[in-house]
């Protein structure tokens, strides 16, 4: 079982992007699959957009630049998902009375 401290030092040595899935391969030799549906980012990308990734923080992380989208390779050990956008904030103007 890992510990939080395993999770926290994990580092992404490989990545492969499939159909469905982007596959991380860790420095210790696991291999996660995770679903793009997780990020509603990667979900509405299109193929090229998806498969413009580069690691970041010596592969404690993983960015796409044309999406803005950064997961840290901890986030996704621990199920951390953000499926859909931000609520809209329906904010009012100030108008004086």
């Amino acid at each position: 079982m890992s510990t939080l401290v395993d999770i926290e030092e994990a580092r992404a040595v490989g990545m492969r992007i499939e159909k469905e899935m982007f596959y991380v391969k860790l420095e210790d030799g696991r291999e996660i699959g995770v679903p793009f549906t997780w990020y509603w980012r990667l979900a509405g990308a299109s193929e090229k957009q998806r498969n413009n990734w580069r690691f970041i923080s010596e592969g404690y992380g993983i960015h796409w630049e044309e999406i803005d989208e950064d997961i840290s390779i901890a986030g996704i050990l621990k199920g951390k998902k953000n499926p859909s956008p931000p609520p809209k904030r329906n904010v009012k103007p100030n108008v004086a009375q």
